[in-house]
């Protein structure tokens, strides 16, 4: 018997109990990755604002604006993520109320719904980015491109439809 993490293969770590496989794919890393630099640059950009502001009374002018737009993109690089993973927050008061077959059908359906809901999103964010696009649409304090915002948001959409609407059933 081998410790987690010291399996036949040292390249390949084993998983953490409860730990779904796709935490170790490409995708699933790289989104994170992606999530924990825009973490950092939120800290970053906050610690520069508050250090100007109160120790050089210089503050960051574009701060509040840019901090918007790394919340906004954290959110929709950990869409997939969340989905992935099954975090989204479920109320089911009822569910085991009835026998498995309904509810696996249930939790079929809750998820077409949820997919098709996600792939209207991903329709709208490209239909607002394109627009954002022809007119050249920028933040006004710091003039930065927010098309670019509105395709993250639109493809993290997209991803997390696929990922909801291929979700294989739980044993």
């Amino acid at each position: 018997m081998t410790a987690p993490g010291h399996g036949a293969d040292p390249l390949v770590p084993d998983s953490p109990p409860g730990q779904p496989p796709h935490r170790q794919t490409t995708w699933y890393r790289v989104l994170a990755g992606a999530a924990a630099l825009l973490i950092l640059s939120l800290i970053a950009v906050t610690c520069i604002d508050v250090i100007g502001r109160y120790l050089l009374n210089r503050p960051f002018g574009g701060a509040y604006e840019l901090t918007q737009m790394l919340l906004a993109a954290l959110v929709f690089v950990a869409l997939p993520l969340t989905t992935a993973d099954g975090s989204h927050v479920e109320v089911d008061l009822a569910l085991h109320l009835f026998p498995r077959p309904v509810q696996r059908l249930l939790g079929r359906l809750a998820g077409i719904v949820s997919g098709l809901a996600l792939a209207y999103f991903t329709w709208r964010l490209l239909v607002i980015g394109l627009d954002q696009l022809h007119d050249g649409t920028r933040s006004p304090s710091l003039a930065l491109p927010m098309a670019p915002l509105a395709f993250l948001a639109a493809a993290s959409c997209a991803v997390s439809a696929v990922i909801i609407l291929f979700r294989r059933e739980e044993p």
